[in-house]
């Protein structure tokens, strides 16, 4: 197994174990639960031995794994403290992991401007981009849900369908207008503690009685409004996330923008502690919160239109 393997490999174990589940350590690493998995499953398969258990309050170590806990902790915690000292030599870098469908539909459209105005500034995001993830926290975290990080933007969900799809629900009885029809949602929507979809906004608004949460189901919004996009089924999505396919006219919004859920949690922003000591870091923050400042009068103008 190559080193760079073996040592991210033991990362993903120390974080699945310090967090009590695989979703959080991914959370950490901005990478998905799989992916943890398939590296906690490397190990596992080099070592010969199973090193975690499902208990009542999360994952537990096995007996193997046990007596090298403590040191795997140390180990990191070291790491991490190293990171931060040495982190001078990364000055012109920022280390952002984030909530996918924000990253991929809402920051990377807008990134192309800040990286115009600071040429010299490279990013990596959730693990990718112009230089490698590093140990330890990451310059940049943003998130969905509650907590007490700094509140980015509250969004609006509300369905969208390709252009072609009116016709399909054109002349329907209101109250069954969404019957029969396809529905597309994300995986996170279905769980308790997900954002909003079809199943709460057929409960608030009605036009369908049957089957809210029947459909294909995809994990990420970009693979889902691609579909849209397609005239392939009608999603529940939050308007910032589709601003400029709205804009363009590549999906529609079928009905009244009053007929919207307001999302139960905002994206919320968390930064390195040292920020006063990062110039490039103060300015990529500052360039962020204003962005999302027009993110919010966007949806607050979009929705006061209906």
């Amino acid at each position: 197994m190559p080193a760079t393997t073996h040592l991210k490999s033991l990362q993903a174990l120390e974080l699945a174990i310090r967090s009590g589940s695989l979703k959080a350590a991914a959370d950490r690493l901005g990478i998905t639960p799989a992916a943890v998995g398939q590296r906690i499953r490397a190990l596992e398969d080099y070592l010969g031995a199973d090193l975690l258990m499902r208990g009542r309050s999360g994952l537990q170590p096995t007996p193997e794994l046990s007596h090298a806990l403590g040191d795997l902790h140390v180990a990191f915690a070291a790491l991490e403290r190293v990171t931060e000292t040495l982190d001078f030599q990364r000055v012109s870098e920022i280390q952002i992991v984030a909530d996918t469908d924000w990253a991929e539909l809402w920051l990377a459209p807008l990134l192309p401007a800040f990286r115009q105005d600071h040429p010299n500034i490279l990013f990596c995001i959730n693990g990718a981009g112009d230089v490698p993830l590093r140990l330890g926290a990451p310059d940049v975290r943003v998130g969905y849900g509650n907590g007490r990080d700094e509140p980015l933007f509250s969004d609006v969900f509300l369905p969208f369908s390709g252009p072609d799809n009116l016709r399909r629900i054109a002349g329907r009885d209101p109250s069954i207008q969404m019957e029969g029809m396809p529905l597309l949602h994300l995986k996170a929507q279905l769980e308790e503690s997900g954002p909003p979809g079809w199943v709460e906004w057929f409960q608030a608004f009605g036009h369908r009685e049957s089957g809210p949460d029947r459909g294909v189901r995809y994990q990420h919004m970009r693979l889902a409004l691609e579909a849209v996009r397609q005239n392939v089924g009608f999603l529940v999505c939050g308007l910032s996330l589709v601003q400029r396919d709205l804009e363009e006219g590549l999906v529609v919004n079928p009905f009244a923008m009053s007929q919207h859920l307001i999302a139960p949690h905002p994206y919320r922003l968390k930064l390195r502690q040292d920020i006063d000591k990062r110039p490039q870091l103060q300015s990529f923050a500052a360039w962020l919160r204003n962005e999302a400042s027009e993110t919010r009068k966007y949806i607050e103008k979009t929705v006061a239109q209906a």
